[in-house]
C-alpha cells in the first residue's frame, strides 16, 4: 500500500503504523498536519524512540534542534516535514489557515541545497517518462493557470499589471528557512543584476503577501523604490505579473517555481528544488543537478509523486487535482465576496445560510430596501426589483437532498448580472461562460468529464429526491417533464407552450406511438407550488404518471426527454439522453438540444460539446458550500456530500412544517 496508488513507491512509500516521535506543538495538537501524518500511516506520538521508530521535526523550525538532537542520541531516522508547495488561499501566519498538503521527507529538505532530499532524487533519478502522468502534470498546470492558484492564493486576476516591460524581482520574508541564511545583502545583490542585466528596463519588486498584514519583514523597503524600482504590494495574480515581465528573479521563491510555468527562465540565486534542471538561468545550483528536464516533468515530480496532498472536506488523503478544485473554490469566494454584501429582501429563513456562505470574509447585510450607500454590493433573490449594478441569486444546478420549497438550504448559489441563466430574452453571466467554452484548457475539460461521470454513477440530480422507478411497460419511451406553471423559468424562458397539460399533449401528438411518461414536479407533488394535473386531465396523454419517482431513476428508462424549460432535461443531457425543448432553458440553443422555439440572438454564436457546456453551467457558474459551515467546497466536494447525504438543519425542518401548514397549493 502507498499513500498515493499512482506513485511507483520510489519515494512515498506508506509509514504501516510506525511511530514518529516529535518534539514540536504543531504536530502534537489535533491538526491538520497530524491528521495527514495519520492518514499517510504515522503514529504521532512523543517521548523517545524505540527501534523501527522515526523522529518528525518541522522544516528547519526554532524547535527543530529538539529533534535533531533526539536524534543524534537514539540514531534514529528523521522525517521532516514542511507545507506542500500548495499551500491555502492566505498564509497561515495571516489567517491560521491549515495546510492542503504535505512534504513528507525521509532524506532531507527539499529547500536545503547542501544535501539530496526525496524530491531531488525523484527529479534526479525518476524516469519521468509515463504518458499519462505527463498528461496528469500538463493538465494540472492548465487548471492553475485558468484559476489562477498558488502556493497562496488571495490574488485578485482582476488588477491589473504595469505597463508590458519590466522586470519581476521576487521579495521573500527574512529569516525564511528557505533562504538557508541569506539576508537583505543577497538580495540587494540580486536587484543590482537585475539593473545591470536589463538597463533601462523597470524593475517590479513583488513583496511576499505575509509583509502586507503587519507580520513579517521582508527585504526591501520603500526606500529601495527610486529610480526604476517600484513595490508591488497589492494581491496581483502571479500569473498577470509575469504576463508581462521579460525576466523574473528570485531566491528561492515558491513564485519562482511558478514562474516557470507561467513560461519564464527565471533567474536564480540560491539552491531552490527547482534550480539545476535545465528551466532556470542558475547562480549557485548544485553541480550535482545535471539533468534536463521538461515543465512536465518538474511538476509531474514536484505536484504530483512528492507532496501528500489531503481533502479536507472528505478527511482524506487525495490527488493534486482535488485539492487545485478546492483551492479554487476557497480563493474564487474570498475574491468575489471581500467587497462585502448587502442582501435586499431575504426571506428570513434563507439568511443564516447566505451569512455563513458569503459573510466569511465581510459580514453580509440584509435590507429591505437598496441602501443610499453603494460601499457594497447589493444581492436580490431571481428576478426581484434591483437597483443597477447589483447581482440576481439562484440556487445552482445541483442544489440538495431535498426542496427548496421545503426550506432545505442549497449547498450551490449563483450570482448573475444583469439577469439570471433562466431569462432567455437577454444574455446574463453564464451566456459568457458559455459563449467563452472554446478557451477552456484541456485540463479543465478532463475535469469536467470525470464530474459527468461522478454525477452518473452517484445518480445525482438537482434535489436528489424520490423513490425506485416502478415496472413501465416495454418501447420507445418518452420522459415529459412536468414544471412548476408559475416558475421565473417559466415566465422568463418557455415559448408558446406554457402549461403541463399543452406540454403533454405535444409530446403525445409528436409521438402517438411511444410510451409517454409524465414526471410532475417534486415540488407540485408536495403541494407546494402550482402545476397539479388530475388524473382525468393526463388520460389518454401519458400512459404512466412517476409519482413520486426521482430524476435519476426516471431517466435511466427515457429514450428522449420533452420538456419546457425543466433543468431535467440538463440532467438528461449529462447521461446522453437526447432532449426535445419547446422553450428555451439555458441548456438549450447550444447544438446539444433539439429545439422546438427559436434561438435568441444573443445564442447565435458557435455550439458547444457537453463537457465544455457542464464546465460553464457546474464549474464556473456556481458557489458551493458546505452545508453545515459555509465553507466553500468544490464541485466535486459537493457531489461526494450529495452523494452521501446532507442533513439539512435542524432549525429548518421546524420552518418548513410552518411553511407548509401555510402554503396556498397544500393539498
Amino acid at each position: 500500500m502507498t499513500t498515493d496508488n499512482k506513485n511507483d513507491g520510489t519515494v512515498k512509500a506508506a509509514a504501516f503504523g510506525r511511530r514518529l516521535c516529535v518534539y514540536n506543538g504543531g504536530l502534537l495538537t489535533k491538526g491538520t498536519p497530524r491528521r495527514i501524518l495519520e492518514l499517510a500511516g504515522w503514529e504521532v506520538t512523543t517521548g523517545l524512540p524505540r527501534e523501527g521508530d522515526w523522529v518528525g521535526l518541522w522544516g528547519r523550525s526554532r524547535t527543530a534542534w529538539r529533534a535533531q538532537a533526539v536524534a543524534g542520541w537514539t540514531e534514529a531516522p528523521i522525517l521532516t516535514v514542511e507545507d506542500a508547495f500548495l499551500r491555502s488561499v492566505h498564509p497561515g501566519r495571516v489567517r491560521g489557515e491549515a495546510p492542503v498538503g504535505l512534504c513528507l521527507d525521509r532524506t532531507g529538505m527539499h529547500f536545503d541545497g547542501g544535501a539530496p532530499s526525496d524530491l531531488e532524487r525523484l527529479l534526479a533519478t525518476h524516469a519521468l517518462d509515463d504518458t499519462a502522468l505527463l498528461d496528469r502534470a500538463r493538465e494540472a498546470m492548465d487548471s492553475l493557470a485558468y484559476w489562477h492558484v498558488g502556493k497562496y492564493s488571495a490574488t485578485d486576476p482582476a488588477l491589473a499589471a504595469p505597463e508590458p516591460g519590466y522586470v519581476v524581482v521576487v521579495d521573500q520574508t527574512k529569516g525564511d528557512a528557505a533562504l538557508m541564511g541569506a539576508g537583505r545583502a543577497a538580495f540587494l545583490e540580486m536587484l543590482a543584476f537585475a539593473a545591470e542585466e536589463h538597463p533601462g528596463a523597470r524593475i517590479v519588486v513583488k513583496t511576499h503577501p505575509e509583509t502586507g498584514h503587519g507580520g513579517r519583514e521582508g527585504h526591501f523597503t520603500a526606500e529601495d523604490a527610486t529610480g526604476r524600482v517600484t513595490l508591488e504590494s497589492r494581491p496581483i495574480a502571479p500569473r498577470v505579473l509575469f504576463e508581462g515581465a521579460v525576466a523574473v528573479y528570485t531566491h528561492s521563491s515558491t513564485l519562482g517555481f511558478e514562474a516557470i510555468f507561467a513560461g519564464h527562465r527565471p533567474r536564480v540565486f540560491g539552491q531552490p528544488f527547482y534550480a539545476g534542471w535545465g528551466l532556470t538561468q542558475d547562480q549557485d545550483a548544485p553541480a550535482r543537478r545535471a539533468r534536463t528536464l521538461t515543465r512536465a516533468q518538474l511538476f509531474a515530480a514536484a505536484m504530483i509523486l512528492y507532496p501528500t496532498w489531503y481533502d479536507p472536506v472528505a478527511d482524506r488523503l487525495c490527488e493534486v487535482e482535488e485539492v487545485v478544485a478546492g483551492l479554487a473554490a476557497r480563493a474564487r469566494a474570498w475574491r468575489e465576496d471581500r467587497g462585502g454584501y448587502v442582501a435586499v429582501g431575504m426571506k428570513p429563513w434563507k439568511r443564516p445560510h447566505l451569512s455563513r456562505a458569503f459573510g466569511r470574509e465581510v459580514a453580509v447585510r440584509f435590507a429591505r430596501s437598496v441602501p443610499e450607500s453603494g460601499e457594497r454590493t447589493a444581492v436580490v433573490w431571481g428576478m426581484a426589483e434591483a437597483p443597477e449594478g447589483a447581482l440576481r441569486m439562484e440556487d445552482g444546478f445541483l442544489r440538495s437532498r431535498g426542496l427548496g420549497a421545503a426550506l432545505v438550504p442549497p449547498l450551490s448559489l449563483v450570482l448573475d448580472a444583469p439577469t439570471l441563466y433562466f431569462d432567455a430574452r437577454e444574455a446574463g453571466r453564464l451566456d459568457a461562460l458559455i459563449d467563452a467554452a472554446g478557451q477552456t484548457p484541456v485540463g479543465e475539460l478532463r475535469r469536467s468529464e470525470r464530474l459527468i461521470r461522478s454525477i452518473r454513477t452517484q445518480k445525482l440530480t438537482k434535489y436528489n429526491i424520490g423513490e425506485v422507478m416502478p415496472e413501465v411497460p416495454a418501447g420507445r419511451r418518452v420522459l415529459v417533464a412536468g414544471q412548476v406553471e408559475d416558475d421565473a423559468s417559466m415566465m422568463y424562458g418557455a415559448g408558446e407552450i406554457r402549461t403541463n397539460l399543452d406540454l403533454l399533449r405535444h409530446a403525445r401528438e409528436a409521438n402517438p406511438e411511444a410510451v409517454i411518461l409524465y414526471k410532475p414536479h417534486p415540488d407540485v407533488e408536495a403541494g407546494l407550488r402550482a402545476g397539479a394535473l388530475e388524473d382525468a386531465d393526463v388520460t389518454g396523454l401519458a400512459d404512466v404518471i412517476l409519482t413520486g419517482v426521482s430524476a435519476a431513476e426516471a431517466l435511466t428508462v427515457a429514450d428522449e426527454v420533452w420538456t419546457m424549460t425543466s433543468t431535467l432535461g440538463f440532467e438528461a443531457l449529462l447521461r446522453a439522453v437526447p432532449v426535445t425543448c419547446l422553450g428555451m432553458p439555458f441548456y438549450a440553443g447550444r447544438g446539444l438540444t433539439r429545439d422546438l422555439a427559436p434561438r435568441p440572438p444573443h445564442r447565435m454564436g458557435q455550439d458547444v460539446t457537453l463537457a465544455q457546456l457542464v464546465h460553464a453551467c457546474l464549474i464556473a457558474y456556481p458557489r458551493y458550500f458546505h452545508p453545515a459551515t459555509g465553507e466553500p467546497i468544490s464541485p466535486e466536494q459537493a457531489v461526494r456530500l450529495l452523494a452521501e447525504g446532507v442533513e439539512m438543519p435542524r432549525v429548518n425542518k421546524a420552518l418548513a412544517w410552518l411553511h407548509g401548514l401555510v402554503s396556498p397549493f397544500r393539498r
